[in-house]
């Protein structure tokens, strides 16, 4: 099992984020949870699998909102340059009164490359669903 060095205060605050998924027809995901929209998604573009990812606040630390879009910016230029669909999302805790972060539901990603993502934008975590649409949120440090 893999033991994190994040405190289980904020690991629990990942646990109960809603990860909402804009677009046509948006929703929400939640750790845990089985999501007949992301299993939806997931034939639609033609995987069985995807991870919700964002680049703000490398480490866990709050940037200001200008380093935030541009590291987000980055993310999506990278995510088109290697031709990945994608939907914008906001992640955000429904009760701690933070700002969300702006996120990407990314299709086709297999956990060790959604891990690999994740990890280059100094991610504490990243949520990834296999072919059952149960989003799981896996830690990275």
């Amino acid at each position: 099992m893999f033991e994190s060095i994040i405190g289980s205060g904020l690991v629990q605050a990942y646990r109960e984020t809603e990860y909402k998924v804009h677009g046509d027809e948006t929703f929400t995901l939640k750790v845990e949870e089985a999501s007949p929209a992301l299993a939806a998604a997931h034939k639609l573009h033609g995987c069985d699998c995807s991870a919700y990812i964002t680049a703000w606040n490398p480490l866990g630390e709050d940037q200001e909102i200008e380093v935030n879009t541009q590291r987000n910016a980055g993310l999506a230029a990278e995510l088109a340059q290697l031709s990945l669909a994608s939907i914008e999302g906001i992640g955000q805790h429904p009760t701690n009164q933070r700002p969300g972060e702006a996120s990407y539901l990314i299709f086709g990603l297999t956990l060790p490359e959604a891990k690999a993502l994740g990890e280059s934008y100094a991610q504490n975590a990243i949520v990834w669903s296999g072919a059952n649409a149960v989003p799981q949120l896996i830690m990275l440090r």
